[in-house]
């Protein structure tokens, strides 16, 4: 297993990733490389606000590019108060053992203000693939 952590704050809202590469699921032979990955969503600021949906670029190590879009995470809208947090895991499946995923939550505060924000690039690697 393997592990790259990544940290980011924007508009009052942290996020932490922490990717791990899941040998059991994944076949090489085959080219799947199964990778979860957690994420921390913390409110930091002082107004609460909702998860209301998620952008996912998912690039492998040939350069071929996923684009994920959906309604909220795991089936969820997360509200947070200042100082709440939530964490959740999900997965991404490869067909090369390296690449980077980046995105982006849409999120609504309570006086109605949309916001972005962003999730910065952050690295999937099968063990012995980067040096």
């Amino acid at each position: 297993m393997t592990h790259e952590n990544t940290k980011t704050m924007n508009n009052n809202i942290a996020i932490n990733v922490e990717a791990t590469y899941l040998v059991q699921e994944s076949d090489p032979e085959k080219a799947r490389y199964l990778f979860a990955y957690k994420v921390t969503i913390k409110n930091a600021g002082s107004n609460s606000a909702r998860l209301i949906s998620r952008y996912w670029k998912i690039t492998g190590g040939d350069g071929i590019e996923q684009e994920v879009e959906g309604d909220g995470v795991v089936g969820l809208h997360p509200y947070l108060a200042p100082e709440e947090e939530f964490t959740y895991t999900s997965a991404a499946m490869l067909d090369t053992p390296v690449g980077m995923m980046q995105g982006h939550y849409k999120m609504v505060n309570d006086t109605g203000e949309r916001f972005e924000v962003d999730i910065p690039p952050f690295t999937l690697a099968a063990p012995q693939t980067l040096h």
